[in-house]
């Protein structure tokens, strides 16, 4: 069961991945970091996403934070792709974006190792 206390790290764990799909999305349009604007997004926002994926470091375990940060993540930016940059998935990539969100939420649920 996760208390308050932990639920803090699993905030930050959600900021994490929002800052990491802000900077991942600005990496397109920072055209190889040719433009400087987005190129300082890319930069600010995978070193908050880092430095938050640190903190919840302290109690959740690795397997778990790089799970749960990389399959949200992807799930994430498949829709932005789908929605912002008119990027189709076809129906086995569905699948299998599928399949990543629910094994993050097997993990979550299910699991017993999410609590470090």
């Amino acid at each position: 069961m996760i208390n308050v206390k932990d639920s803090v790290y699993w905030f930050y764990l959600g900021i994490a991945i929002i800052t990491e799909v802000i900077g991942i999305s600005a990496l397109k349009s920072a055209e190889g970091f040719t433009r400087l604007w987005p190129s300082v997004v890319v930069v600010v926002s995978y070193a908050l996403s880092f430095y938050l994926l640190s903190l919840t470091l302290k109690t959740i375990p690795v397997g778990i934070v790089y799970a749960v940060w990389s399959g949200v993540g992807i799930v994430l930016l498949a829709l932005i792709g789908a929605l912002f940059f008119k990027q189709t998935l076809d129906p086995p990539a569905m699948i299998g974006v599928g399949l990543i969100l629910s094994g993050v939420i097997v993990i979550n649920l299910f699991s017993s190792t999410t609590i470090a």
